[in-house]
């Protein structure tokens, strides 16, 4: 009998393997996209999971669903971050994950030459600054345990340069992965690893809103994966619990391609 390749992207969504039981999982940018799909997997897999979303109603929503807590934070306020981790810790007595992956990707960041102050420094704040102010509050939890696993999310573009450019969030990717590498490398020794999870792009709402506004700079991207479809988020999820658990116990300060290939391209098949 000859194995069928996978067509769907699909990840299992009931994960035979119980990687995570009794962890806490603080995720942020919980209630939509490769979050919520991450926060199914992690519990799926044994986890108490923290729902940090700045949405009400989205945070509330992927909580209720995955039998866990939501927080509603504004993540790049240092108070309500630290707030955070300490309701993960005071409502479960440990923070073992921290996946940082809430981000914003605005129409107005776009090439260098059109992109005004304001909207570099959202940008900067939402997907660069908050995973700082994450790290600085979840790190302090893990070191008294002597272990933990952190995941910040990135991208490819933190790897490759692109034609059509949204300047600010690649230079804030490429923050994240840098600060990810140091951070694993600083904290190694007292048993926290710190990893920069890299996705290609992912078949999430804030893609499909890009398809809408703007299709063919949206298919100028998907024409460049070898694959040739875009990810779906539980692909996402899948590396994230995988990061998390102890079977990456020797991966640290990497930046973990999920890219369908991208990086490994110099021309896509035909």
């Amino acid at each position: 009998m000859t194995d069928q390749p996978e067509q769907s992207g699909q990840s299992d969504q009931n994960p035979v393997c119980r990687r995570l039981v009794g962890r806490t999982a603080v995720i942020t940018g919980a209630g939509s996209g490769i979050g919520l799909a991450t926060a199914r997997r992690l519990a799926s897999e044994g986890a108490h999971v923290v729902c940090a979303d700045i949405s009400e109603g989205a945070g509330k929503a992927a909580a209720e669903e995955v039998g866990g807590l939501f927080v509603q934070v504004d993540v790049t306020d240092a108070e309500q971050v630290e707030a955070l981790f300490k309701t993960a810790y005071d409502t479960y007595g440990s923070v073992d994950i921290a996946f940082n992956n809430a981000g914003i990707s605005p129409p107005e960041d776009d090439s260098i030459l059109t992109t005004g102050l304001d909207a570099w420094k959202r940008v900067q704040e939402v997907n660069l600054t908050s995973v700082y102010l994450c790290c600085k509050a979840a790190i302090p939890y893990m070191q008294r345990q002597g272990k933990g696993s952190i995941i910040n999310t990135a991208s490819f573009v933190a790897r490759m340069g692109a034609a059509t450019s949204q300047i600010s969030y690649t230079a804030s990717k490429g923050g994240v992965l840098a600060m990810s590498r140091e951070l694993g490398v600083q904290f190694a020794r007292e048993g926290i690893r710190v990893n920069a999870l890299c996705p290609g792009p992912v078949n999430t709402p804030l893609l499909k809103e890009l398809f809408a506004k703007d299709p063919e700079r949206a298919a100028r991207r998907l024409v460049h994966v070898p694959v040739g479809r875009f990810a779906e988020p539980e692909e996402i999820a899948a590396a994230v619990a995988f990061l998390a658990s102890d079977d990456s116990s020797f991966v640290n300060a990497a930046d973990f391609l999920v890219d369908g290939g991208i990086a490994g391209a110099y021309v896509t098949p035909l």
